[in-house]
């Protein structure tokens, strides 16, 4: 499948009808989604995929479409009723898992992709949970974080290594009462990150 069948195809996927503030519920842009799995797709690492913080579905749904067999991990059950649905709609088989990533207990996967919450919040738990997480699970991380982030990155998740950094921009709109404008466009960065087989633990 190409790029842009997979953007359109992600383009039907609903995303959260009362998005949280506190847990940082942002939609990641068909665009952005279709970017990151057509690059695993394309170096062969998209065969088991865990979407850690899987929102309404878009990153496992897609990884799905593209042959994945894929999981999609996510505490809130609204987020994941939503998931469902847009699942059911794409025709595609995902199992989507009710669970908090701190306490999460997976076997390791071939693939981890991800948008955790970037920690803007003082309720989120930002990204750092998420990527002890992944670093834990993973051989290979998809992960987006907001522009500035790779001298953290780097240091967070070592030994595992960035091997990739690709910049881009998403337009966040206006979904919250402390947004002042009806679209803002965000910096991103979407790292691609190798792991180790055997690293199975990450300090905070």
């Amino acid at each position: 499948m190409k790029k842009k069948q997979l953007e359109m195809l992600l383009e039907r996927v609903e995303g959260f009808s009362s998005p949280s503030a506190e847990m940082e519920q942002y939609p990641t842009p068909a665009p952005l989604a279709a970017a990151l799995l057509h690059l695993a797709y394309m170096r062969g690492e998209l065969e088991q995929v865990v979407d850690l913080g899987c929102g309404t579905g878009v990153l496992a749904i897609g990884a799905a479409l593209l042959g994945a067999r894929a999981a999609g991990v996510e505490v809130d059950p609204r987020a994941l009723a939503v998931a469902r649905r847009n699942a059911s709609r794409l025709k595609v088989h995902v199992d989507f898992i009710r669970a908090d990533v701190g306490t999460l207990a997976l076997k390791r996967v071939g693939t981890v992709v991800m948008n955790p919450p970037f920690g803007a919040q003082k309720a989120s738990p930002g990204d750092r949970a998420f990527l002890r997480k992944a670093v834990q699970i993973a051989d290979v991380i998809y992960s987006i974080h907001n522009a500035g982030s790779e001298e953290f990155i780097r240091k967070y998740i070592a030994p595992c290594t960035v091997e990739e950094v690709y910049r881009s921009q998403i337009p966040i709109k206006r979904c919250f009462s402390f947004h002042s404008r009806e679209v803002r466009e965000i910096e991103v960065e979407l790292y691609r990150i190798s792991c180790h087989k055997g690293n199975q633990s990450r300090g905070t």
